[in-house]
């Protein structure tokens, strides 16, 4: 039998603990989460971004996050121990990333369920996104 992505969602959302919208802020206020925004360029710039969330598109993410990578960004990669939640617009690519996180030895990466449209949703802060 064929695995379908249902089956690859469903199998990656038993291994998170997902967080909603003000869970997440809460988190992320408290300094016991990171945010961290996969969304597209063309997403940001059309809906915005959240406040303090690292930015990363979802193609190179791993990159970003691992320890071992030349393209490893700090702020990321230097605690296994963060809790990193991933952001994406609806919380679908946010559990397969976080998923992929944990098998890099993110034991406490997870997602937004929801999305970015379930923070917006929730009335939480957003800003314009960055330009570049």
């Amino acid at each position: 039998m064929r695995t379908t992505i249902d089956d690859l969602l469903a199998t990656a959302r038993g291994r998170l603990e997902r967080l909603g919208p003000d869970a997440a802020a809460a988190a992320a206020q408290r300094g016991d989460a990171v945010l961290v925004d996969i969304r597209s360029d063309v997403q940001r710039a059309q809906d915005g971004a959240i406040p303090g969330a690292i930015w990363h598109p979802r193609n190179v993410l791993e990159w970003r996050v691992d320890p071992a990578s030349s393209h490893a960004d700090p702020r990321l990669s230097e605690n296994l121990d963060a809790r990193l939640v991933v952001v994406c617009n609806e919380g679908y690519q946010s559990s397969l990333a976080a998923a992929t996180l944990q098998e890099l030895g993110f034991a406490r990466a997870t997602d937004l369920d929801g999305g970015f449209q379930a923070w917006r949703a929730a009335g939480l802060p957003v800003e314009p996104a960055p330009r570049g």
